[in-house]
């Protein structure tokens, strides 16, 4: 007797079949939304705006204009390389799982340590983004009620944010794409009101001398071009997330283009509405030393007040709240898709619990409120150090980039000539791209664990490098006296064997599976 079954495969599950892995999240999410994930998580509205005093005292306006072009061009390339691997490789583990494949025999050290690297710059992001939400709703508060608030208020408030965006990965899991459909037209819709309302109202505005070739100093340090590098942790810090596009491909449709275009898309988004939204501010300076020196915690809410008093600022400053909100809770998003993607294949303590997706929510709540956790506790440094902000957004570029460049580090070196392009591919170009990519990123991890001012002392110094170097000697330690014994990069979770197999009903052997994961449409026989 024979029983026929149809069964209908989506081109997207078909290839993460053979990439080892079963379908377990929901494939529900179109090429729009996988681009909004990354674009929210970008968030030109979040990180120019928490580190654009920053950059104010590090090289000034022409640091803060074309440093975000140069950057932006820099990680373009960062990206292109990224996409190409990406449209070749659709699933969650995205970076680390691409490098256990390009390198050969040598994937699981890389694959272990590109991880580990996307994890802590997935942490520091998280941290990032929220941080900088609490900074700035408590100079909104300030500045309308004339509170004085405390590091602590800061800390708590920040611990608020984290708690509400845990909940709402957790529980409302199906309203994510809607909120990042809204997330992407908060973004442009608000860098064009602020752009629009800024060059109208501001009476007195800054020159295009002041800000195209403007140069601020007041950093300590003697070196103009040693400032000018510092200067540019504002731009490359604000450029960094979007491989949350690729940790998103286990839930979009038509992956293999979908994930690599979300990639390409979110920078190059994010550089026009970035460069708008950097005109506006800048232009609308009126008096440089009331923005650096105000009280009311952040020199945007300054030059707001300056351009459209109260009522206007406090419109504006509503409209950068939504948009940092919105950047952190997809940060979380992509952030908890790591640790299921990383955790799957056992390279994570807790592994068992963490790669598990609640039968009810669909969301990996175990790696959701472990990405709340670890970023909480980073947020700390702030009740030690004022500086500490920059230091975790130091963290976030480098770990990121850091994890960015190693696939393609091992497309250049392991797998130049044996490496299978996508649908999405670079061409000839695909190697000088990826040799640039490579050395820009050696250049920033150097830079941004540097003392950012001087004379340094316990107060001002950079702690990045005191988190880098603790990481870097658990992530090769670990590797070293344990890892190396036990982890083997990747691992399918399709057992073929297994008559439980969602995909397969009842018993088949390799070949039987082989055909039907050829097929988008396939008819096969169980006898």
């Amino acid at each position: 007797m024979k029983e026929v079954k149809e069964a209908k495969i989506d081109r997207s599950e078909q290839r993460l079949r053979e990439l080892g892995y079963k379908q377990e999240l929901k494939r529900e999410l179109t090429s729009f939304t996988n681009f909004s994930v990354s674009f929210s998580v970008v968030s030109i509205l979040t990180g120019l705006t928490s580190l654009y005093g920053t950059a104010l005292n590090s090289g000034g306006p022409a640091v803060i204009i074309w440093g975000w072009v140069f950057v932006s061009a820099m990680s373009m390339c960062v990206a292109a390389s990224m996409a190409e691997i990406c449209s070749s490789y659709p699933t969650s583990g995205g970076l680390y799982y691409w490098s256990s494949k390009l390198a050969g025999r040598h994937g699981p050290f890389y694959a272990w340590v590109t991880g580990w690297w996307n994890l802590l710059g997935q942490f520091g992001c998280t941290a990032g983004i929220d941080f900088g939400l609490a900074i700035l709703f408590c100079s909104v508060v300030s500045f309308k009620t004339g509170w004085e608030f405390e590091r602590w208020h800061v800390v708590l408030v920040y611990f608020l944010i984290l708690i509400i965006h845990g909940l709402i990965n957790t529980f409302l899991v199906k309203l994510m794409a809607i909120m990042n459909t809204i997330s992407v037209w908060v973004h442009i819709g608000g860098v064009l009101i602020i752009l629009i309302t800024l060059l109208v109202k501001t009476e007195n505005k800054a020159s295009a001398s002041f800000v195209f070739t403007g140069f601020i100093n007041n950093t300590g340090w003697s070196s103009s071009v040693y400032v000018v590098l510092l200067g540019l942790l504002q731009s490359q810090f604000t450029m960094t997330g979007y491989d949350a596009s690729a940790h998103m491909t286990e839930e979009t449709k038509n992956a293999d283009v979908a994930g690599p275009v979300g990639i390409l898309m979110a920078v190059g988004v994010s550089f026009v509405a970035g460069l708008g939204y950097l005109l506006a501010l800048t232009f609308g300076i009126q008096d440089i030393d009331r923005v650096l020196s105000t009280t009311i915690g952040s020199p945007i809410t300054q030059i707001f007040l300056d351009s459209v008093g109260e009522n206007g600022a406090l419109l504006l400053l509503i409209i950068l709240l939504l948009a940092q909100f919105f950047c952190g809770n997809a940060s979380i998003t992509a952030n908890s898709r790591m640790i299921y993607a990383f955790s799957r294949d056992g390279a994570m303590p807790g592994s068992k619990y963490l790669h598990r997706i609640h039968p009810t929510l669909k969301s990996p709540v175990w790696g959701i409120w472990l990405s709340c956790f670890v970023s909480a506790l980073l947020g700390l440094l702030y009740l030690a150090d004022q500086v500490a902000f920059s230091a975790i957004t130091s963290i976030a570029t480098i770990g990121l980039y850091i994890s960015y460049g190693l696939p393609t580090f091992c497309r250049l070196v392991y797998a130049r000539d044996s490496f299978e392009t996508g649908p999405v591919s670079l061409g000839r170009l695909s190697i000088p791209i990826g040799i640039i990519s490579c050395i820009w990123i050696v250049i920033i991890t150097v830079l941004f664990v540097l003392p950012t001012l001087s004379p340094v002392d316990a107060k001002n110094m950079n702690y990045t490098v005191v988190i880098v170097a603790a990481s870097a000697i658990y992530i090769f330690g670990n590797w070293y006296f344990s890892a190396r014994h036990w982890f083997k990069g990747p691992v399918s979770n399709i057992d073929l064997e297994d008559n439980g197999n969602d995909f397969v009903a009842g018993s088949m052997n390799k070949q039987e599976v082989e055909e039907v994961v050829g097929a988008d449409k396939a008819e096969y026989e169980i006898k």
